[in-house]
């Protein structure tokens, strides 16, 4: 058994260490969801689909310290590609950022002063809206990445994997959500 004295100190320790730890959870949330489901609006006008193609409102709290740039990506794993399906990549968000706007991915100068839209898998710089098969539900992942530098040294035609890459190599922490979509 420990002294009293030894136990107030371990007390006050673990104390401290767990009110760090949830200071400093970092954590993404989206309201353009309902019920954990993108709606209309979020949905691609092509490829079958007939939504609003408008970007998600997406929003971060608690990011590392040292963070000095963010990376925004919506990405579908289940899309039937064989590698899944970028919908949305934004580099180069300044630290002082905690959110893109809803309609941000159609419009770049609703984005943050600096950041730069990648081309998603459509080809098209900017946001392209969810449109799984017929009959099917896709998880689209929503991850800030917290990164280390500034900017990312990407080349005019950088990709998403190339961004994810860039990413992984920067990065000081990550927090990821997941929306539904189907149809």
């Amino acid at each position: 058994m420990l002294p009293p004295s030894r136990c107030k100190k371990l007390f006050l320790t673990l104390s401290l260490a767990a009110g760090m730890a949830q200071a400093g959870e970092f954590k993404v949330y989206t309201d353009s969801q309902v019920n954990g489901h993108f709606p209309t609006a979020q949905f691609a006008d092509s490829f079958g689909c007939q939504g609003g193609n408008q970007s998600p409102h997406i929003a971060w709290q608690g990011a590392p310290a040292g963070t000095k740039s963010f990376v925004v990506t919506v990405y579908d794993p289940d899309a039937p590609t064989g590698s899944g399906w970028w919908h949305w990549v934004v580099a180069n968000i300044p630290a002082a950022a905690a959110e893109l706007v809803a309609g941000a991915g159609a419009q770049a100068a609703k984005l943050p002063t600096g950041a730069l839209p990648i081309h998603n898998d459509a080809g098209q710089p900017g946001y392209i809206g969810a449109c799984p098969p017929v009959g099917q539900t896709h998880r689209y992942l929503i991850t800030v990445h917290a990164l280390k530098v500034e900017k990312l040294d990407l080349p005019p035609n950088a990709t998403p994997a190339l961004v994810g890459y860039m990413s992984y190599l920067q990065g000081i922490g990550k927090a990821q959500t997941t929306v539904l979509a189907g149809r």
